[in-house]
């Protein structure tokens, strides 16, 4: 009989042990693992074999991006110091939404906005995150009666058309959620949102829809190291835009290149140079032929981000010296979203940490944070970075990246 296959959390396993497993589990040999961390493959193999120690904090934290590993804990099994490196604090009105995603409309007897009212309250929204720097917040506060009331109107929709409308509304009401509970401890809450956001997309039949719905769920996928479930979503949805590519809308292309851009960004993280920058350049393609000024609300897909693109593909394959060079081609202000410039300024602080800049990685990070603080608090990148300055033996270093975590309420998370 079949030896059981060990899991990380069995408290016998060793760290190199937990290590393989983990790292067997994302489908990634000891060369790509190796590569990511700056490493050859043979000290993986010693580290997993158990011929070299466990590394230090800085290393541990390097691995555990790479393997998207929640908690250090799954790695080192020592359950008294856990690190959730991408899973931010939950913030205080996620109780209040997660009671809206899981009311049932069907106890409700008022009488449910028409939904072009709701479609006007979803596009204002859209336009308030991305203008706030506490986004977290001012979603919290209008996403549970706009949950409410989105589920409310798909469920009364007397026609078909009004209820394919309704339910069009309310999976983009179900990727706003996405955005607010992402990174947050409540990952059952976004697996759920993102199930019913495809479902209703597809009971909509609106290519825009269904679009939005699989560029959230192609991206949950892959934060979840299943890699291979990424590209069905993303393969088969690429698909379906080619189809209808002749005529689509503004909207629908913005779709079609936001989904060539993550099926490049899937690749950067298995280490395919080609491919990577294959999509970037088609997703670049799509981009040019949109309207200069245009910004797709939900992906960002716009000209102005295929510059902060090209940074996530370069960091993702580890290459230092190119990274650096796209970030400094790329010009945070011309992003018209606060959360996604940020966003964009923590992916330029990772292309300077790879590249042995870490006062410029710091000065970056800042700015991200004047930003958009809610985005810097939530991101695991932006955390590893800070959590490796705090082991820093330079006590400059050590001070500015506490300073900086003590603004961002890292200390106090």
């Amino acid at each position: 009989m079949p030896e059981p296959t060990p899991v990380p959390d069995d408290p016998g396993l060793t760290f190199g042990q937990r290590l393989k497993v983990q790292r067997t589990r994302r489908g990634m040999t000891r060369d790509v693992l190796a590569g990511l961390v700056g490493k050859s493959g043979s000290w993986v193999k010693a580290v997993e074999a158990g011929r070299l120690q466990a590394p230090k904090l800085s290393m541990l934290l390097r691995l555990a991006e790479a393997l998207r590993v929640r908690d250090l804990a799954q790695l080192t099994g020592d359950q008294s110091i856990p690190i959730s490196l991408f899973t931010g604090p939950g913030h205080a009105r996620l109780p209040a939404v997660r009671s809206a995603v899981n009311a049932m409309p069907v106890l409700t007897s008022r009488a449910a906005p028409p939904v072009g009212h709701l479609r006007a309250r979803l596009d204002q929204a859209w336009a308030t995150r991305h203008s706030s720097p506490r986004h977290r917040e001012v979603l919290g506060q209008l996403l549970p009666d706009l949950i409410g009331d989105s589920q409310l109107a798909a469920h009364q929709a007397d026609s078909r058309a009004e209820r394919r409308a309704a339910q069009a509304v309310l999976a983009e009401v179900y990727a706003l959620s996405q955005f607010f509970i992402a990174y947050q401890p409540a990952q059952d809450l976004l697996w759920r949102v993102a199930e019913r956001g495809m479902i209703a997309a597809q009971d909509s039949g609106d290519l825009h829809a269904i679009g939005v719905a699989s560029w959230l769920m192609a991206q949950a996928h892959r934060d979840a190291g299943d890699w291979d479930a990424a590209d069905v979503v993303t393969s088969h949805t690429l698909e379906l835009l080619t189809r209808h590519s002749d005529g689509a809308t503004t909207s629908v292309a913005a779709i079609h290149g936001a989904m060539l851009f993550e099926d490049g960004y899937t690749a950067a993280r298995r280490g395919e140079t080609g491919a990577a920058w294959g999509r970037w350049d088609a997703a670049n393609s799509v981009a040019d032929r949109l309207p200069g000024t245009y910004y797709h609300p939900v992906t960002s897909f716009s000209r102005a981000i295929m510059g902060a693109h090209a940074v996530t593909i370069a960091v993702e394959l580890r290459a230092g010296g190119e990274s650096v060079r796209q970030a400094d081609r790329t010009v945070s202000a011309a992003i018209p979203s606060r959360p996604r410039r940020a966003r964009h300024e923590i992916e330029q602080a990772r292309a300077y940490y790879l590249d042995a800049q870490p006062d410029v990685a710091l000065s970056v990070l800042e700015a991200a944070n004047e930003a958009a603080p809610e985005t810097i608090r939530y991101n695991g990148y932006a955390r590893r970075i800070i959590l490796e300055e705090l082991d820093e033996r330079d006590g400059r270093r050590q001070r500015r990246a506490s300073e900086l975590a003590d603004r961002m309420g890292l200390l106090t998370a």
